[in-house]
């Protein structure tokens, strides 16, 4: 019920988006027009000027790639390293040499996930330096809906961001129950690239929390205002990595290391701290600390190991009810739930569910890559099927509301897994990436999980 009364305003989000190129060509008609930022795993498009000094490209999240790689060129390919996504992709609102729009900038770029029953959908527009994005994010099994409108100004030195979003989620489909929790908010993102390994960022966030559950215990209506300050070193084509500092809200989940986020010996490292404040209207008091490396290290010409590994923990976190057996842990701390550590799912350990969560966790993952077949072009159920990765994954981690969860053996769950990631061409002009993987956890009684993801490219 809720979910219908939100369509009609983000399709008319969707329109006004829709409408911004007709605004661009005019903005850009007497001046110089510049290259946007293209999103995370896609390369820049070709400018119609030399390359300004503002950052050339960005990831999903807002994060840029800066550095002395040119604009007009795509980062060339390795030799098999980087086959699954060798094809330069178009850009968020690619341009041709005489400086006219292709096609491809009027598509949006949609990513599916199953068997979760996610839809991330995302349109764009450059005008000038300025970027316009609309973002919804859609559950049909649970019918969970979020809308994200940024407003983004790329400077010299510095990207400034300003992001609202509504976002409504409602209880899992085997509670039968109209409940639901709502969060509206507002952040203001800054970044200063000083080098293209090399990034700072601050965020501020406001988020109003509200439910219609009648629980007399607690107030349904809560603010969390807080303040973070990240920092990224590496490769900043990671939308796992970019989340940490970012909009972690708002990321562009991954069911495997993306082949073109990382290239070859590639190597990333992302750490932020969190601290959510009890004055200015808020409501929740903590300090959260987070932080994940990766690295590839290439086997062979063709074939190559990645490594993640991830931390996290609530330094300083205040206990404001005590322990009870009908009380969840999730609300015995000063803390929204949308902070706490999550163990299981597509971007931790893919053989468990999202269910686990705590305020401290750890947990690290393998990926071997090898391929099938590459650049290749067989033609399958209408497809053009160019290339395939066969990958075995392994991971290891635990998570729970104590720091002695890092030293307990017994808390650790392993989980194996095997999977793949294709890229697909369909009529010449639409291209997608998919992945897949079958993983069961080696403890427990968990049973065998299935994740798949469709990701379009333009």
């Amino acid at each position: 019920m809720i979910a219908r009364r939100f369509v009609p305003a983000l399709l008319a989000l969707l329109l006004v988006l829709a409408a911004l190129p007709a605004l661009g060509q005019g903005a850009g008609a007497t001046g110089t027009t510049t290259s946007p930022p293209p999103a995370a795993g896609e390369e820049p498009a070709p400018p119609a000027s030399p390359p300004p000094a503002t950052p050339p490209d960005a990831n999903a999240a807002g994060q840029p790639s800066t550095g002395a790689a040119p604009a007009d060129q795509p980062p060339p390919a390795e030799p098999g390293a980087g086959a699954v996504a060798a094809e330069p992709a178009s850009g968020e609102a690619a341009a041709d040499l005489a400086g006219r729009p292709t096609r491809d900038s009027f598509l949006p770029r949609l990513d599916v996930y199953f068997p979760e029953g996610d839809l991330d959908l995302r349109v764009s527009r450059l005008v000038n330096k300025v970027f316009f994005e609309g973002q919804v994010k859609y559950n049909f099994v649970n019918g969970d809906i979020t809308a994200f409108l940024r407003y983004r100004y790329y400077s010299f030195h510095r990207i400034t961001q300003f992001t609202v979003f509504d976002s409504i989620n409602f209880p899992t489909v085997e509670h039968f129950s109209n409940d639901f929790d709502r969060v509206r908010g507002a952040l203001l993102l800054f970044q200063w690239p000083s080098s293209y390994n090399h990034r700072t960022f601050v965020l501020t966030e406001v988020d109003r929390i509200s439910s219609n559950t009648v629980d007399l215990r607690f107030n349904n209506n809560t603010t969390n205002n807080y303040v973070r300050l990240g920092y990224q070193l590496g490769t900043p084509d990671d939308p796992r990595l970019n989340a940490i500092v970012a909009e972690s809200r708002a990321e562009r989940q991954t069911l495997f290391t993306a082949v073109r986020e990382i290239g070859p010996n590639g190597f990333g490292l992302t750490a932020a701290a969190t601290y959510g404040f009890n004055f200015l209207g808020g409501d929740y008091r903590y300090v959260k600390l987070e932080a994940e490396a990766l690295k590839r290290f290439d086997i062979s010409q063709s074939t190559f190991l990645v490594s993640r590994f991830h931390i996290g923990n609530f330094p300083y976190k205040v206990q404001v009810r005590p322990a009870a057996a009908d009380l969840s842990p999730l609300d015995q701390f000063s803390i929204p739930h949308s902070e706490y550590f999550g163990l299981g799912g597509r971007d931790n350990l893919k053989g468990l569910k999202r269910s686990m969560l705590g305020t401290d966790e750890v947990h690290g993952t393998l990926e071997y890559f090898f391929p099938w077949f590459l650049d290749a072009q067989r033609n399958f159920l209408r497809l053009e099927w160019q290339n395939w990765y066969w990958i075995l994954y392994s991971g290891l981690g635990t998570v729970g509301f104590d720091h002695r969860v890092y030293t307990g053996s017994k808390g650790y769950y392993p989980d194996v897994g095997v999977g793949f990631e294709s890229s697909v061409r369909f009529r010449k002009r639409f291209r997608f990436f998919l992945s897949g993987i079958v993983a069961q956890t080696l403890k427990g009684n968990g049973g065998v999980e299935a994740r798949f993801s469709v990701k379009s490219y333009r």
